[in-house]
């Protein structure tokens, strides 16, 4: 027990301008695996760590996973499965949904509790909660979750979903914002149905736009989530970019995942492993070359733990008695990355922040803000003062005023209208001719799995997944039989024999199945129509650029 079973010594090199993660298990032999395919890149990547947050709470009833536990930063999403069932049949799927032979289902009581415990240390953490499955809003009590989540103090409520039920009824929509849900995290592999076909739905793109549809009108903010696996749809990720941007009043984020090889992958060959394999790296370029430069892998690209310099000045100013302390996003350099990108709302053109705007330097002068502690007054004036001088006026949009940099970095612990666009809101009328940049944040999320897993990253995880028994790093509990397993498997609900005989079996679409919608009108905008409109060389009489013609009325 003392010589940690399973636990192997690893080592990280440049080899053929790569850097790789070789290891050698003395029963299954050698295994090698890329974890970049731009070394420039990971060194400017890892230099840019702003560093470790402060020690975990030493808590027996939220840390207690062994070499598994989380030691370092207070996290910034909280993982919950409401339920291991799903609608879909995905491949990727990293839990292996409705594959494992039984039914895991905390009850409602189980769900309170494990939120209970999030604010039950200090400093109390207004960090996100995830409510995640399976499908979670196939859990009976999806929307009391929601609504409890809400009452206990946290007000950025997520579901992570496939979308099924937000599009299939705008009437769970509404149920769900009112009950508190501020957005979803929207798995969403591309910008057409045959990007999203891997999936078995035969009409999963109609079911995105749908949902997105749905969510918008009844103010749920919408990230995209896609999980990006080479060869399959790396080539057509900047057409998601291009379809955030010119949707950027119903689409607030995108999150690229680089697929991970757990739950249903995670007996992958090593031929397939080698051809999917996906990198952050290799994401950076990618997008370079489909956006025509418009995002640079060495100057637009920054560890997310970098805002955690903002997150320190923000707390002091708050001071210490404030109720909430704010999330702070501390993970390993290699975990995450984001971009900024400023979108003129009239016309879907983007431009990267960080090209008119030094962020590396602003950092530092925030740093140095939080350092000195001047006072709530000075510290602003200071924060005003640092903005303005890394602002730089000559390479910005046109008309893009300084102001809105002000509000960019205006956040607040308690409100739950300080997401960057409510900010950059500049009046009332959001029409208004000088209201029209907001911020799309393009991120960066590298999960690990068997053949690169790094113990140094797990450790600082921002992302635990909320248990029956305390919280783990997401990475620990998805990868191998591992703690996932362990905790379904003590706190299951039934067998499937059991829970079909008593609840019966739920819709699962897959094999082609298409879903029933009761309408596919929407009013977002698709580049890649527009693209193909501009290339026929056949005149197109008068062709909205919307598959719903503008002064149509959407059905809901």
């Amino acid at each position: 027990m003392h010589e940690h079973p399973g636990e192997i010594k690893a080592q990280i090199v440049e080899a053929n301008g790569q850097i790789v993660m070789r290891k050698t298990c003395p029963k299954h032999g050698e295994f090698e695996d890329v974890m970049s395919t731009d070394p420039e890149f990971l060194a400017r990547i890892e230099s840019l760590f702003f560093g470790r947050d402060f020690r975990a709470a030493e808590d027996k009833d939220i840390h207690r996973h062994g070499t598994s536990n989380i030691k370092f930063g207070r996290g910034a999403v909280l993982t919950v499965d409401l339920t291991n069932r799903c609608n879909m049949m995905c491949n990727p799927c990293f839990m292996d949904a409705n594959q494992v032979g039984y039914v895991h289902e905390p009850t409602f009581e189980d769900a309170k509790a494990i939120l209970d415990r999030a604010v039950s240390f200090k400093p109390k953490r207004q960090i996100i909660i995830l409510f995640s499955g399976g499908e979670p809003t196939l859990s009976p009590y999806y929307l009391e979750a929601v609504e409890y989540a809400r009452k206990i103090g946290f007000y950025r409520i997520l579901a992570a979903t496939n979308g099924i039920r937000f599009a299939e009824d705008i009437e769970f929509c509404k149920a769900a914002k009112a009950a508190g849900q501020h957005g979803v995290y929207l798995q969403f592999d591309g910008v057409s149905e045959e990007k999203n076909k891997h999936r078995g739905v035969g009409n999963l793109f109609d079911v995105k736009l749908r949902a997105i549809e749905n969510l918008a009108s009844v103010g749920i903010k919408v990230t995209l989530v896609v999980t990006i696996v080479n060869s399959i749809n790396n080539d057509a990720i900047g057409q998601i970019v291009e379809f955030a941007a010119k949707n950027i009043d119903k689409v607030q984020t995108i999150a690229f995942q680089p697929v991970s090889f757990t739950g249903r992958d995670e007996d992958i060959s090593d031929e397939l492993r080698t051809k999917w394999r996906y990198t952050l790296a290799g994401m950076t370029h990618d997008l370079k070359d489909q956006l025509n430069g418009q995002i640079q892998p060495l100057r637009d690209w920054f560890p997310l733990s970098s805002y955690s310099a903002f997150t320190s000045v923000m707390d002091m100013l708050q001071g210490a008695d404030a109720p909430w302390g704010w999330s702070s996003c501390n993970c390993h350099p290699n975990c995450g990355i984001f971009t900024l990108l400023v979108v003129n709302k009239q016309t879907g053109e983007f431009k990267s922040l960080f090209e008119f705007f030094d962020y590396e330097q602003f950092m530092r002068d925030v740093a140095v803000i939080t350092d000195t502690a001047r006072g709530r007054k000075l510290s602003y004036a200071q924060l005003g003062m640092a903005i303005m001088r890394n602002f730089h006026a000559e390479r910005a949009p046109e008309g893009f005023p300084i102001s809105q940099i002000l509000n960019l970095f205006k956040p607040s612990s308690t409100n739950s209208n300080s997401d960057r666009n409510d900010r950059m809101k500049t009046q009332e009328n959001s029409n208004a001719t000088s209201d029209n940049w907001r911020v799309l944040c393009v991120e960066g999320m590298w999960f690990q799995d068997l053949f690169n897993y790094d113990f140094r990253r797990t450790e600082m995880c921002v992302i635990p997944y909320g248990t029956q028994e305390g919280e783990i790093s997401f990475c620990a509990y998805n990868t191998g039989v591992g703690w996932r397993q362990i905790i379904e498997n003590m706190h299951k609900t039934a067998n499937l024999a059991e829970w079909y005989g008593e609840h019966g079996r739920h819709k699962v679409y897959a094999a082609g199945k298409p879903v029933p919608l009761t309408t596919t009108k929407h009013s977002l905008s698709l580049p890649i129509i527009q693209a193909v409109l501009a290339e026929d060389t056949e005149p197109v009489p008068t062709v909205s650029p919307y598959l719903v013609e503008e002064e149509d009325t959407i059905a809901v």
